[in-house]
């Protein structure tokens, strides 16, 4: 069934993922590519000065204890169990109540809350507050010690989370700032030897996109003239070592890992990091659902049909992170197997109308299942010789999706063959 799975799904539904999967990316690179057109202005200045050292600072980071200490509440975190987690993440703020590692972290919650619908804004006002205050107690140590990496990462790093979310909300000029300041403190936090697998997530990410944003956008190419050219392999390198010798950053590379093996169709890879990643966090409903893409994607019916009933389940139980995103996903997968591979065209008429519902609630008709849904819906009609309703569906799709995309071209070409279907039924009455 696997290889049967994988041949059919290639064929017919690659074209309907794959939008979705594009809709974010696009939204990443639009924040990193402002960081690297940002990159100029910062090439004029000098960032190492010879301010004298006023205070000494723990360097907390590099601290095996701290990191003990901090390792359940990151992994509540990750496991969506974000009030455990920010219990842990107040107490460092109490015991190092002038260092920035705090706030951060739980500005990292708020972040992970967001992840599972980032059209949800209620998080918002705590994210931001967080990093702010992040922000600001960095400034201080810098303040005493102008030379101080580690407060200049966490600069970098809480700039960089602003960066991601004023892009999701479609703030460009915030977005832009924001890059631009973590490029600043990046480029002024190299040399933290003890810290090099943390700060090797940002040359991982410049490699990579820097590459992979002419090559997906042309028409952008004449703006990246002027700055260094990225290795996508060898920003793949790096994340791959900073997921396997990172503490703070290695999840947030297996993040980007995940949906970078699958833009470089490498479906595998990208699976066992989903799979992996679901394994440790099982109540983390993004790594649940790229599960269930990826097995999807490598025409693992069985499981991928598995692990998409669970995320139903989870979404009709209105569990923590389990919303109409995840229900888009799950109902969308449900539906195809039942349509392709069972031939059972009441539930596939069901899920895919579930798809749609879902992807409704979120303002999501701009989505790959949205349109594949409408897409098996017209052909079932079509089977059943309901072609008015096939019509109305196949035009759905016609209307949402870009003309460019194969998913449009199928739906003209339906179009076209079921009104021949409707003339040549007219003629027989």
């Amino acid at each position: 069934m696997q290889n049967q799975a994988l041949k059919m799904h290639k064929s017919k539904s690659m074209n309907i993922v794959n939008p979705i999967f594009f809709k974010r990316v696009i939204n990443l690179s639009a924040i990193l590519l402002l960081v690297l057109l940002s990159q100029l202005a910062q090439a004029q200045f000098s960032w190492f000065g010879g301010t004298t050292k006023k205070k000494q600072h723990e360097v907390l980071l590099a601290n095996r204890a701290i990191q003990i200490e901090a390792t359940q509440a990151i992994n509540n975190m990750y496991n969506f169990k974000f009030d455990a987690a920010e219990r842990d993440f107040r107490w460092l703020t109490v015991k190092y109540p002038e260092h920035p590692i705090g706030f951060f972290l739980i500005g990292l919650n708020e972040w992970w809350k967001i992840v599972p619908d980032t059209k949800d804004e209620s998080h918002d006002d705590a994210f931001f507050a967080n990093m702010d205050r992040a922000i600001d107690l960095a400034d201080e140590m810098l303040d005493d010690d102008d030379g101080d990496k580690e407060a200049a990462f966490f600069e970098a790093a809480a700039y960089a989370f602003k960066g991601r979310l004023h892009t999701e909300r479609g703030n460009w000029v915030k977005a832009a700032w924001a890059g631009k300041q973590a490029l600043k403190y990046l480029d002024k936090c190299r040399g933290f030897g003890d810290f090099n697998p943390e700060l090797a997530i940002g040359d991982g990410l410049y490699n990579y996109y820097s590459k992979w944003i002419p090559e997906n956008y042309p028409s952008l190419k004449p703006m990246l003239i002027f700055f260094h050219k990225g290795v996508k392999a060898e920003g793949i390198k790096q994340l791959e070592y900073v997921a396997s010798n990172a503490f703070y950053t290695r999840m947030e590379a297996k993040y980007f890992l995940m949906q970078i093996y699958s833009m470089e169709n490498q479906h595998q890879k990208a699976y066992y990091e989903a799979a992996q990643m679901h394994a440790i966090y099982p109540d983390n409903s993004f790594f649940h659902r790229y599960a269930a893409r990826t097995a999807f994607m490598l025409g693992k019916a069985d499981e991928a049909e598995k692990l998409a009933e669970e995320l139903l389940a989870n979404v009709n139980v209105a569990k923590y992170g389990y919303e109409s995103t995840a229900g888009r996903y799950a109902a969308y997968i449900l539906g195809y197997i039942n349509f392709n591979y069972r031939r059972n065209y009441p539930k596939a008429k069901e899920y895919y109308q579930k798809t749609i519902d879902f992807a409704l609630q979120n303002d999501s008709k701009d989505s790959g299942y949205f349109w594949g849904a409408n897409l098996g819906l017209g052909k079932i009609a079509s089977a059943e010789k309901d072609y008015q309703s096939a019509l109305q569906y196949f035009n759905v799709v016609l209307s949402n999706a870009d003309k460019k995309l194969e998913i449009h071209k199928e739906a003209k070409k339906l179009i076209e063959d079921t009104k021949k279907l409707l003339k040549a039924e007219k003629k027989k009455k």
